[in-house]
């Protein structure tokens, strides 16, 4: 009778834990660096905004799918996803054969570069010039592929290799403080920021680091969510959703 009330008990414990772990929350989970204006960040209320935000709600919208947003440390995005910690990265995320390696990508949904800014009296005025200057740039980003893909320039930066920051903010703060003499970073993140910070203290040099394009990362396996998001995808396009999104953010 004892082992009977033991085990009886036992399974009432499991069976409690485990109903205390579950929701009935089926939401798409998605990692976001909530630092990276104006794709996704941090308004003064504290709110989570932006161009990938309003997007991403506006297809899961007609994906007829509940989501929620996952702050992320970046340089760890790809570790998330395929953990099943989060179930998409979407924040101005940048298509690489690198990254393809390891996700499966969205249909293109916007494209950028990789700049160059520097303080407005810089003497800096092409890459060239930053043989021997501190370059700095965000950790694991598309930026740090870009330079690295050239790489006899960035081998002649001050250390041999650029500087690397978890966040794009961090590398305008050492900008301005004078420690890091040029920043290289997404063109949407950077004007932005320059924008919200003060044009009369930058430049951005006509030399840049290249072309790239937004998509959105699924896990390989998730085929049957990865084609309901391109299909929601072109049906913003088609029907004004994407444009009217779109001019929210990036009218000027």
């Amino acid at each position: 009778m004892k082992k009977s009330l033991l085990a009886m008990l036992v399974l009432l414990m499991v069976t409690g834990c485990a109903n205390t772990g579950t929701t009935d929350n089926d939401a798409l989970v998605i990692g976001v660096d909530d630092t990276f204006a104006p794709m996704g960040f941090r308004n003064e209320n504290n709110e989570l905004v932006g161009f990938d935000i309003d997007l991403a709600r506006a297809l899961a919208e007609k994906m007829k799918v509940e989501i929620e947003f996952q702050p992320i440390d970046w340089s760890m995005k790809e570790t998330e996803l395929n953990g099943g910690n989060i179930d998409l990265i979407w924040n101005g995320y940048t298509i690489t054969d690198k990254r393809k390696e390891q996700v499966a990508f969205s249909d293109t949904y916007l494209e950028n570069s990789q700049i160059i800014v520097v303080l407005k009296d810089s003497d800096i005025q092409t890459k060239a010039d930053l043989a021997g200057r501190a370059v700095s740039l965000q950790k694991d980003s598309s930026a740090l592929e870009a330079v690295l893909g050239e790489a006899e320039l960035a081998a002649t930066f001050q250390g041999g290799a650029p500087t690397e920051f978890d966040t794009n903010i961090e590398c305008f703060m050492d900008l301005e403080a004078t420690r890091t003499d040029a920043i290289v970073c997404d063109e949407v993140f950077a004007r932005y920021t320059i924008k919200q910070r003060g044009e009369e203290k930058y430049r951005v040099l006509e030399d840049d680091f290249g072309n790239e394009e937004y998509g959105i990362g699924v896990r390989k396996s998730d085929t049957e969510l990865l084609a309901d998001l391109n299909e929601a995808l072109r049906e913003a396009r088609t029907d004004g959703t994407y444009d009217a999104v779109y001019q929210t953010w990036f009218a000027e």
